[in-house]
């Protein structure tokens, strides 16, 4: 527990959070911080640079970047208003323009590695790269020069980067502090689901664990899709949808995707566990699904909730199914150029994370990990079923089900 001395409010902190304000007191030039899942690194890293902002005596810059800002929106920025327990709307310290907070004697900006002009912009006091394992080295470069007093990184441990081969490297640099955390750093702060649902996960795939549960490096390899890239938006085109059901923990994910030759252009409309199947509908009705009459590609299994959802209007249809039909789609979206639109953060985490398991022997099996295939599923259900329908395969191809 800490008490801010600005807005006299005590707030829960953990040991991220001390040794973060600790190496920004003692003059270090940078922390590194490297942990698992739900350690709470970005959420204290914010709370020690709001009491940095608040205490400071001179006005000072303070620049939290990520890959992308949409990235941003989605995880820092919504992390800072839940800290300092504000709206975005009708804030008069925030601009929705700018992505800015201003404080009597400090300015905090928001903005995406991907932004040459801010990357290239003012000299800062401080600057917080979000998970820089997904920022080039040149970039965090560039910015980290242009940092006059404290830089800060987290990111997990999925594979060696610029910060171990540059800033950690043995000798470690005396100006740089280290942080390692995992959950366990967290556990009086975390929801009894979240520790469960990490920990469900410790017996279920080895690597995972190794790097989101223990926080240890990790090597992602056998990557189902290990190639993409993003982009601001979709083409134009002919939209066509995939769909995954989810439910209590899983979440329903939707995609609405676009092919333009052979490059497949995707982006995550839906990303939400706990909804039915009524309001997946209404959402598939707002979103104009309903209206354009566009195919939606769902889960072949869950018969009973595409007829349901097709009852309530939405063209919904099971997608391929049958032996091999896993393996074909994989295959279909692998033929294509694969995109992904920058405000498609679960969905980008995803194929990152998205591979094929090894069994106790450390050979490759056809199961895949389950934790980061909701979007992945969506999006083939949807390719193989639309390229299968465009193509006009025989109906007993494959031993496929149509």
């Amino acid at each position: 527990m800490v008490t801010d001395t600005a807005s006299k409010v005590t707030i829960r902190t953990t040991r991220i959070f001390d040794e973060t304000l600790s190496a920004y007191l003692s003059g270090k030039r940078r922390m590194l911080h490297e942990g698992g899942t739900s350690s709470s690194k970005t959420w204290s890293i914010l709370q020690a640079l709001l009491m940095i902002a608040r205490e400071s005596r001179h006005h000072i810059l303070i620049s939290v970047v990520s890959e992308s800002l949409p990235h941003l929106r989605r995880g820092a920025i919504r992390d800072f208003f839940r800290i300092i327990g504000e709206s975005e709307d009708n804030n008069p310290r925030w601009s929705k323009t700018a992505f800015t907070y201003t404080l009597p004697n400090a300015t905090i900006e928001f903005f995406g590695a991907d932004d040459a002009s801010k990357v290239r912009g003012p000299r800062r006091e401080v600057l917080f790269i979000n998970e820089a394992n997904n920022v080039p080295w040149e970039t965090a470069q560039g910015l980290d020069i242009r940092t006059e007093l404290f830089t800060i990184c987290d990111w997990n441990p999925v594979g060696q980067f610029w910060a171990h081969d540059y800033w950690l490297a043995p000798p470690v640099p005396p100006e740089n502090a280290y942080c390692h955390s995992t959950y366990i750093d967290a556990i009086d702060v975390l929801p009894p689901v979240v520790v469960a649902n990490i920990e469900s996960n410790r017996d279920k795939d080895d690597n995972w664990w190794n790097i989101y549960g223990l926080g240890l490096m990790g090597k992602v390899t056998d990557l189902v899709y290990p190639r993409f890239e993003q982009v601001e938006k979709l083409p134009d085109g002919k939209l066509f949808y995939g769909m995954d059901f989810g439910y209590l923990v899983d979440p329903t994910a939707v995609v609405a995707n676009v092919l333009v030759g052979d490059k497949l252009y995707s982006q995550e409309l839906i990303y939400e566990p706990g909804l039915t199947n009524d309001q997946i509908a209404r959402k598939l009705d707002l979103l104009g699904i309903r209206a354009s009459g566009a195919e939606v590609w769902a889960d072949p299994d869950e018969e009973k909730s595409i007829e349901e959802i097709r009852r309530l209007g939405i063209d919904c249809r099971p997608g391929v199914k049958g032996p091999g039909s896993v393996a074909y789609s994989h295959q279909k979206v692998n033929q294509c150029y694969q995109h992904w639109t920058k405000d498609s953060v679960n969905c980008i985490k995803e194929q990152r994370n998205f591979r094929y398991l090894r069994d106790s022997r450390g050979l490759l099996t056809e199961k895949t990990a389950h934790q980061y295939s909701h979007g992945m599923s969506s999006r083939r259900y949807a390719v193989a079923s639309h390229v299968q329908g465009s193509q006009q395969r025989p109906r007993s191809y494959g031993g496929y089900k149509f």
